[in-house]
């Protein structure tokens, strides 16, 4: 990584509001490296939200973010740089090919040697045997796949990920579990969204709940794994059961 800050991303007193409706409230986070942060919530919680700030799509109204040392606000370009998005849009160009979407994001990242990178990507997708196929004539799984692809292109710091499992078969939820531990492992962070309780849990070092505008974390780091601490499991259950 090019910078080494002491969290990889840091947010301080966050507030967003859509008109007269406030979506965040007072929101304080913190990621460090090497972790995956799960977020819960149920519809209109503000996950989607926070996941666009963190990506420089939206602004916040007040508070302070820093995303790889660098400060949201002020150094936005630099942040870009560093994170890789997937949404509920895949960004490609339905009419290119996956190999020809991801040429041209490498070029726009200014990847040195990109041929290489973009045949790298595929295969960690498996996605090889359609690198030619263009995007619209593959089903939606394979699309998402080449989404994800394209959002780790760069190698970037950290990924944001809002839903990445939706409309993913079982083989490719377990290429991208398989993707986001080499993330972690390696040093890089991870934040993502979900419905998903088990998957979540099961992927994240850390759950955050998200309710009332506010950030709970009703787990701490090292807690989550294949045996889930059954307090957490009920906090997370609760939360979402309630809603806001």
């Amino acid at each position: 990584m090019s910078t080494r800050s002491v969290e990889a991303i840091e947010a301080r007193s966050l507030e967003k509001s859509f008109g007269e409706w406030p979506v965040l409230w007072d929101l304080d986070l913190s990621v460090p490296w090497g972790q995956t942060l799960v977020l819960f919530g149920a519809n209109g919680a503000g996950k989607t939200t926070l996941l666009r700030i963190l990506a420089t799509h939206v602004r916040a109204d007040q508070g302070s973010v820093a995303v790889a040392g660098y400060n949201l606000r002020s150094r936005p370009e630099e942040v870009r740089r560093r994170i890789g998005v997937v949404g509920h849009r895949s960004l490609l160009y339905e009419d290119m090919t996956c190999r020809e979407n991801l040429v041209y994001y490498s070029r726009l990242f200014g990847l040195k040697n990109h041929n290489s990178r973009v045949d790298e990507v595929l295969e960690k997708v498996r996605l090889g045997d359609r690198a030619d196929h263009r995007v619209r004539t593959l089903s939606n799984g394979m699309q998402k796949r080449a989404a994800i692809a394209r959002a780790i292109l760069h190698q970037p710091d950290v990924l944001l990920l809002d839903e990445p499992e939706a409309g993913l078969d079982c083989d490719s939820v377990s290429i991208l579990g398989t993707l986001l531990a080499e993330w972690t492992e390696s040093g890089r962070s991870v934040v993502m969204t979900t419905h998903d309780l088990d998957l979540g849990l099961s992927w994240g070092h850390r759950a955050g709940v998200l309710r009332g505008g506010k950030l709970n974390f009703p787990g701490d780091a090292g807690e989550l794994g294949s045996v889930v601490n059954a307090n957490i499991r009920q906090a997370v259950a609760d939360a979402l059961g309630a809603g806001q």
